[in-house]
This record gives C-alpha cells, sequence and structure tokens, in this order.
C-alpha cells in the first residue's frame, strides 16, 4: 500500500542512472581540485592554515616550535641564517624573530587561523621563502600585508615591486592591504618565493597572510595624485569644449 511497485529493468535503469551521477561527482570533485593545485603552481601552504601547533598556547608571549609544525613548505631566515625552530604567538621587542600567530592571539591575525609575523632587529632583516614553480598563465602574485616596515618580494632574486590593489580590516580590527606584483615572466618557472622584512634602523615587523596567484593582470587603486590628474584633464577638456 502506497509503495512504488517497478518491474526489473526500470531497477536496473534507476541504478544505473544513480552510479552515472556518483561518478559525474567524483570526477567533478577531482577536476575543481586539479584545477586548484594548477591555480597555485606547486607552491603550498600559501594562507599559513597548515600549522600543527597546539591551539592553544599562551599568549601573548608563547614559546619557539619547530619550523615543519609551525610553517609547513617554508623556510624562515635572519639575515642569513637559516631557522630549525620560530616563534608561535611570541612577539619580541627590538628583536628580530620569524612567528606564527595562532587562535588564542589576541591581535594580528589577518584571515583565518594563522599568520606570519616576519621582525626585524639588531641590523637584521627577517624572511620566509618556498621553493616551487609558478602557475600556467600567472599574472599576478597577490598577498595580504600590515607592515610598519619595508617590506621585498622576490621571486628567483628578482625584485617583484608589489603595489597596493585595496585596503581591508580583519576581524579584530587589523589594518591590512592587499598587495600585487607582476608574475606573468615566470610563469612554470621553478624558484624561490621570498618575502623579506628589512630592517630600516629600529624594531618592526609585517604581518603576512592569504598569498595566491591571480590570472587577472595587476590593477592598483588609482592614487590621490592621479585622481588629482584626471580631474585635472576632465576639467581641462570641459573648459576646450565650452569654447567651441
Amino acid at each position: 500500500m502506497g509503495c512504488f511497485l517497478a518491474d526489473e529493468g526500470g531497477l536496473r535503469d534507476a541504478h544505473d542512472l544513480v552510479k552515472t551521477k556518483k561518478l559525474i561527482a567524483k570526477f567533478s570533485i577531482l577536476f575543481l581540485a586539479a584545477l586548484s593545485a594548477q591555480a597555485q603552481g606547486t607552491f603550498t601552504n600559501l594562507d599559513f592554515e597548515s600549522a600543527t601547533v597546539a591551539p592553544s598556547g599562551p599568549e601573548p608571549y608563547g614559546t619557539f616550535v619547530p619550523i615543519g609544525l609551525a610553517l609547513p613548505a617554508w623556510n624562515a631566515y635572519l639575515g642569513s641564517v637559516q631557522l630549525t625552530q620560530v616563534g608561535y604567538n611570541s612577539p619580541t621587542l627590538g628583536t628580530a624573530t620569524v612567528s606564527v600567530f595562532g587562535p588564542t592571539f589576541s591581535y594580528g591575525i589577518i584571515d583565518g587561523n594563522y599568520d606570519v609575523d616576519l621582525q626585524t632587529g639588531a641590523n637584521l632583516n627577517a624572511s620566509i621563502e618556498q621553493m616551487g614553480t609558478i602557475p600556467a598563465n600567472a599574472e599576478t602574485l597577490q598577498f595580504d600585508a600590515a607592515e610598519t616596515t619595508p617590506l621585498t618580494v622576490t621571486f628567483n632574486g628578482n625584485v617583484l615591486n608589489p603595489v597596493a590593489l585595496s585596503s581591508g580590516v580583519s576581524a579584530d580590527g587589523q589594518g591590512y592591504s592587499v598587495y600585487g606584483a607582476n608574475i606573468a615572466a615566470w610563469e612554470n618557472v621553478v624558484g624561490e618565493l621570498e618575502f623579506t622584512a628589512d630592517f630600516n634602523g629600529s624594531y618592526n615587523c609585517v604581518l603576512l597572510d592569504d598569498i595566491s596567484f591571480s590570472t587577472t593582470a595587476v590593477s592598483p587603486e588609482p592614487s590621490i595624485v592621479a585622481l588629482t590628474a584626471i580631474g585635472g584633464l576632465l576639467f581641462g577638456a570641459r573648459k576646450w569644449f565650452a569654447r567651441r
């Protein structure tokens, strides 16, 4: 009663349809995963969310942990010295360090659960770098940063000269900028991507997060000078047309 009865052929067709839909779903997931992997080349942990440190570390001054736990896939340096450990929720005053800020840190997380703090001091730069392949069709390297000291970005030693594309404020009130740099000349090239906070005479830092590659060319926000120049041109054109 109230049941739908189907013949054997109908049941077989329905079963085949379900199998087909499942296969399509699986292939779709694999295809999207392949596209995502291709979009970032072979670089990994670009948003620093792969950290496996305990999320309940002390704050504001934490401990130092193996870099493989805090920054998988990345290398870290103070000057030319490679680090085997980095700070976790460990900002310092006047001392150069590379740190990861995690979920229990009350200030400084730009996005997600983790970001990286590059702190300069005592004539030392602080940097992170990773070896990988720039993805095909990549036009722009993008990243979020909040900085009080100069930041140098290089690929295979080539300075990339990022420009500000937009700005934002994180959930905890951290102001930051989204930067973009032209990377098109190195698509499919294997090399080192490096971010360096440059010592400028005093203790300063750079917060870094959400590194990615885009197929869209760099298109920075118009500067005040540029807007003023455009306004002047429009005003001049209006006067010229008024005379005719």
